[in-house]
């Protein structure tokens, strides 16, 4: 496929900064640490999205204890276990972009262990994620298609030859690939009766031909007898299929209301990339679109960014038991999405009640509850860069009154600095 022009230009090399360096890395993956940052800088924008785009070989310590989180999980059959299987991952894995685009994913496919009530359908679900999060969108709505979580949550066994069950129908076509207003009630209805008999037995996917429809469907002008299989292919071929696809990931990276222009010039990359994740997502994460000023800070933090974000700037070892139920208290209980359309995110992330977590998380934090952090003179002087870095002379003017009125002890001044940056409006943004 020929290079990207116009919006989707690369922005090149030149004048490439550790303020380029911070943006990519914390839209990229939970936070960065300045080490990260230092690294980026000094790699350059196009190495930089390479290393993140290619498996990275994980630490010894990391193939030692991931497996062990994760066998502790399903022996248990605890989802709060599983929980701290995939925050581990998201903090130690070498290959945050990867697991940054599973929680997308998660999302985008919002599926919920509270009907589900499966530990291994959820964490096989999840590899599903991990797998195709770089690799290809067409697979991964496919084995949505037939994965045993998603068939659970979405009724699936209810979907039968003599009363076809609409869930799944309607959710591949509103929230997995088309959007709202693009399809009819009687492309859902149709869609429904390819799906018959796609059923879950012993916790797989089982093809109950007796209670398939085997007769014509028709779907998008498209005659025959359908299956589920097919339903995709129709849904991927639509035109709507990319530019949903494009809103969903420009609000995720980039800003939080993209335009129809802005859309359009990303879906017709997808559409030219066939769905493939990895050249898409380098040409985004290389645009000068994407770090464009007015793209800057653009984006309020999820949970995960913030409380990952400030342990990983911090060098700090989280106690995940601790941090599942704080993500849920901050609206963003993984694995456990409010509903099928997932977290909407954008300014809803901010509430009274969220709010004041935040500012509850931040005491917690430097109360060193939640797990260990590195309050180091020369760490914090780093992790207070990453907010001056930014034109911000009001914030700067209230760290100087701070730093000049505080009492106490040092250590106890620099907590109440670190208090004061992470309770900032300004750090609540990305």
């Amino acid at each position: 496929m020929s290079k990207p022009t116009g919006l989707l230009s690369p922005r090149g090399e030149t004048g490439w900064t550790s303020r380029d360096a911070t943006h990519l890395l914390w839209r990229a993956q939970f936070g960065a640490s300045a080490h990260e940052i230092k690294c980026a800088t000094t790699e350059g924008l196009a190495k930089t999205v390479d290393r993140l785009l290619k498996d990275q070989p994980e630490t010894e310590e990391f193939r030692t204890v991931e497996p062990l989180l994760r066998s502790a999980a399903l022996d248990s059959g605890n989802i709060d276990n599983l929980k701290a299987w995939w925050l581990h991952r998201m903090h130690y894995t070498a290959n945050p972009l990867r697991e940054r685009l599973a929680l997308f994913w998660h999302n985008h496919f919002a599926t919920s262990n509270d009907k589900v009530n499966d530990v291994a359908a959820m964490a096989t679900q999840n590899d599903l994620l991990r797998r195709e999060s770089l690799g290809s969108f067409r697979r991964l709505l496919h084995g949505m298609a037939k994965d045993p979580a998603m068939l659970i949550w979405l009724d699936g066994n209810a979907n039968r030859k003599r009363h076809a069950n609409e869930n799944f129908a309607r959710e591949v076509m509103e929230l997995f690939s088309l959007g709202e207003g693009n399809y009819s009630e009687t492309d859902v209805k149709q869609a429904a009766r390819a799906f018959t008999g796609w059923h879950v037995r012993k916790g797989q996917f089982w093809f109950n031909r007796a209670q398939h429809d085997f007769t014509d469907k028709t779907l998008f002008d498209v005659t025959r007898n359908l299956d589920g299989g097919d339903v995709v292919e129709l849904c991927l071929a639509h035109k709507s299929c990319p530019r949903f696809l494009a809103f969903k990931l420009l609000r995720a990276f980039v800003l939080d209301q993209p335009t129809a222009a802005q859309v359009n010039a990303l879906a017709a990359r997808i559409r030219g990339h066939n769905f493939e994740m990895t050249p898409i997502m380098r040409e985004l994460l290389t645009s000068g679109f994407f770090y464009s000023p007015a793209n800057r800070h653009a984006l309020i933090k999820n949970p995960l960014q913030l409380v990952l974000g400030a342990f990983r700037a911090l060098g700090g070892r989280p106690d995940l038991s601790k941090v599942a139920p704080l993500l849920a208290q901050l609206g963003q209980d993984i694995l456990s999405p409010p509903t099928v359309k997932g977290w909407e995110g954008g300014r809803l992330w901010i509430t009274s009640a969220t709010l004041l977590q935040r500012n509850n998380f931040a005491a917690a934090l430097l109360n060193n509850q939640l797990g260990r952090i590195d309050t180091s003179r020369g760490v914090v002087d780093q992790f207070t860069e990453l907010l001056l870095a930014r034109d911000l002379p009001t914030s700067r003017k209230r760290l100087a009154g701070y730093l000049k009125e505080a009492e106490g002890d040092p250590e106890e001044r620099l907590r109440g600095m670190l208090h004061l940056i992470i309770t900032m409006p300004e750090y609540q943004l990305t």
